[in-house]
């Protein structure tokens, strides 16, 4: 069965990180106070979200098979080469020579690749498929 993903990688670019305008204390989505409440401070996104820099890669999501985990068609992730996949991690997989993003389940009968969209089915590691777990998603960034 084919997976259909089409995942695109990208680097972190640390030799051009802008510092962007960051304010720490927080925005209250509830109701307003005056914007003089706030220190601003700068911030660079590559800094914040990579904890690893040589195994860390951004990747963009492809589908609509983990919409139920907050991961869009579009979205842009943050994975980590260097984290050891775990139960319940989503991971970015290379199963059967295609890329798929997928929740990890170990159960007693096996390893699952578990998507997040009743849509979606199961898919079953046994010992004819050819599994790499390529990395652990760590963060999501949405366009809104």
């Amino acid at each position: 069965m084919p997976l259909k993903n089409k995942i695109t990688f990208f680097l972190p670019d640390f030799e051009s990180s802008h510092e962007l305008p960051f304010i720490a204390a927080g925005i209250k989505a509830g109701f307003p106070s005056p914007a003089a409440d706030f220190d601003e401070s700068k911030i660079s996104l590559d800094n914040v979200l990579v904890k690893n820099r040589e195994a860390t890669f951004y990747a963009k999501a492809s589908g609509n098979s983990m919409t139920g985990a907050g991961i869009d068609d579009g979205d842009v992730l943050v994975i980590d080469r260097s984290l050891e996949p775990q139960n319940n991690k989503i991971a970015v997989c290379f199963i059967d020579g295609e890329f798929t993003i997928k929740r990890i389940l170990v159960e007693k009968d096996g390893v699952y690749l578990m998507p997040e969209n009743k849509n979606y089915q199961p898919i079953k590691v046994n010992h004819e498929n050819e599994l790499v777990i390529w990395g652990v998603v760590t963060y999501v960034i949405k366009k809104v």
